[in-house]
């Protein structure tokens, strides 16, 4: 079961490498299977679209380029060359294949076919207004990025349900335990 937090795709698939900063991060796109999974819970295709192997390199490979252009806008540094060329060459695939039939729609295709998806979505958000929106979470462990479309561009968290309860209650317990809070 995947997690999708951040309210956009691409920042979610980035997403399934957890808590980068940790000494072991968590990957939840451990296997062509797990990838597949995600495709079909991000509502991005009704049915496995079949991965393998080399699929599932590909689009960690992706996924590091769009996680590397994205910490480039984060802290206003040049886009990485490479990670551009990789997210274009990824854009100008073939979309995702939508079929209209007398019960409603189906949308299905291949692993290229979803990453493609991502990655013109990603060139949307960095190389349109959106970029200015882009936040980590301010949770320690978290590195979930999202972008920040509250009033007053505030937000704190990936998700209150998650990063932002755990922050406060941390903070809650610390201060009324006399700790320091997180």
């Amino acid at each position: 079961m995947h997690a999708f937090p951040c309210g956009t795709l691409p920042l979610d698939f980035v997403g399934t490498l957890r808590a980068r900063r940790n000494e072991a991060p968590g990957e939840k796109l451990a296997a062509p299977r797990h990838l597949d999974a995600w495709f079909v819970e991000a509502g991005m295709f009704d049915a496995a679209p079949g991965a393998d192997e080399t699929d599932l390199a590909v689009a960690l490979d992706l996924r590091e380029s769009m996680y590397s252009l994205i910490g480039a806008r984060l802290h206003g540094e040049a886009l990485p060359p490479r990670a551009i060329a990789e997210v274009n060459k990824h854009a100008a695939g073939l979309p995702v294949t939508l079929r209209l039939h007398a019960d409603g729609a189906t949308r299905t295709g291949g692993a290229a076919q979803g990453l493609a998806a991502l990655a013109r979505e990603t060139v949307e958000i960095l190389g349109g207004d959106d970029a200015v929106l882009l936040r980590e979470c301010s949770r320690p462990e978290c590195t979930q990025v999202y972008l920040d479309r509250s009033r007053g561009h505030r937000r704190e968290w990936c998700a209150m349900k998650t990063c932002g309860n755990r922050v406060k209650a941390a903070t809650y317990r610390a201060r009324h335990s006399g700790e320091p809070s997180a």
